[in-house]
């Protein structure tokens, strides 16, 4: 994102594709780990593990969320601690940590994912409204939104923690030849179809 971001205000996909095969198969590699975090390991999922299981946050959740209506979250906020690793997330009278800065500020195409994920939640939402369901809210705090909350930790934490190895191998394909848009084909029809997961036996298209 950092790369090329004075490209990324013009739309269209910015995807340098590295002639070195090995480096090809690394970032496949790379790939395959960052969509299995992202679908909550519902896609290419490793050999040996489980659908659905991903590594847990170190984050704890220290102090519960009061599930009665009366104590529903108004708001949230981070704070730094010794270390930038060792921040806390407060979420009303609740208490998660540790919680990286990194897992704080992470954020896609200038979307900020964990605060925007907790702004949608609290008593009064943020965002825009786009009909009436909008104003259909929970009237609690659940146990549920807990354990979403840390499985969305669990996957920022890893998502950062990798990002290191992501620009490394960036920098390693950008430095490497390059195919060009001419040096390659035009797709047919068939071709642009997304992608079958090998690790799904059923129907992924289907599978929503």
């Amino acid at each position: 994102m950092e790369t090329f971001s004075e490209e990324l205000t013009i739309p269209g996909p910015r995807l340098p594709v590295t002639r070195d095969p090995s480096l090809f198969d690394r970032a496949v590699t790379m790939g395959k780990k960052l969509l299995f975090l992202h679908t909550y390991g519902g896609r290419f999922v490793p050999a040996g593990a489980k659908r659905g299981k991903f590594p847990a946050a170190k984050a704890k959740c220290l102090e519960g969320i009061p599930t009665n209506p009366a104590d529903y979250p108004e708001d949230f906020t981070w704070v730094e601690g010794a270390k930038p690793a060792e921040g806390v997330l407060r979420v009303g009278a609740g208490e998660f940590s540790p919680v990286p800065k990194a897992v704080w500020e992470f954020s896609v195409s200038g979307y900020n994912v964990l605060r925007g994920w907790l702004g949608f939640r609290m008593k009064k939402r943020s965002g825009k409204k786009s009909s009436p369901l909008d104003d259909i809210r929970p009237a609690a705090w659940t146990a549920g939104l807990t354990t979403e909350l840390l499985e969305l930790l669990s996957v920022l934490e890893a998502t950062t923690t990798a990002q290191p190895e992501v620009g490394s191998l960036l920098a390693e394909i950008i430095a490497s030849p390059l195919f060009t848009s001419a040096d390659l084909p035009t797709p047919t029809a068939a071709e642009r179809n997304a992608p079958i997961d090998p690790s799904n036996q059923n129907h992924p298209e289907l599978d929503l």
